[in-house]
């Protein structure tokens, strides 16, 4: 039997990776119209594999398939905001409370090392985001379960849709990184129902901000 060769992504999976940055970085912002004529000939590609990155989005919650009128960039209505913190709340704060329980020294470690990375990354917005977000995976990772952390990742997609992220607001990431210092504090003492509740009071100010 001859071997059969595999790319390492799907076409449609690349071009929904493109869309999905566009939509991260307001390129396509909420509410707006996909123009697939527009997109397909920009990228090159038939609208097939297209349509097919778009379900993918659809799926995720990034898009909103219209009938007769096609695919739309989600609007995030407050209701809808506030069910996605909801949620990340619960799910978030159960994972931490796991590693606050179980974690190994070393991923105890980590978790310091990428916290120092966040003091660090304070006067820098863009590089909090990213090193913020890191140390909330890389909780979900040491808690080890697939399908929470696959439930988080898609709501964290979701909630990227809010026009008005809580880290904008001002003084938002000096109140932040004290909610870190917390959570990091209740895990180390091996706390896992302090780290629980310092994760949902995290949530619950972020809440507040982002509306």
């Amino acid at each position: 039997m001859s071997a059969v060769t595999l790319t390492p992504r799907a076409l449609y999976q690349e071009v929904a990776e493109q869309l999905r940055q566009r939509i991260f970085n307001r390129a396509l912002e909420p509410g707006c119209w996909i123009d697939e004529l527009k997109i397909a000939e920009e990228f090159g590609i038939s609208r097939t594999p297209l349509r097919e990155a778009l379900k993918v989005l659809a799926a995720e919650g990034l898009v909103t398939m219209k009938v007769r009128r096609g695919a739309y960039v989600t609007e995030m209505s407050d209701k809808d905001l506030r069910d996605v913190y909801h949620l990340l709340s619960l799910l978030e704060s159960d994972a931490a409370a796991v590693v606050a329980a179980q974690a190994s020294a070393a991923q105890l470690q980590s978790l310091q090392d990428l916290h120092a990375e966040l003091e660090g990354a304070c006067e820098e917005r863009e590089r909090f985001f990213a090193v913020n977000e890191r140390f909330h995976l890389l909780l979900l990772e040491l808690a080890d379960n697939r399908w929470r952390g696959q439930m988080v990742a898609d709501l964290r997609k979701v909630m990227k849709l809010n026009r008005h992220n809580s880290l904008l607001k001002q003084g938002r990431i000096e109140d932040s990184l004290q909610e870190h210092r917390a959570i990091l504090a209740a895990i180390m003492a091996r706390d896992a129902q302090a780290t629980a509740h310092a994760m949902q009071a995290h949530f619950a100010q972020g809440l507040e901000a982002a509306a």
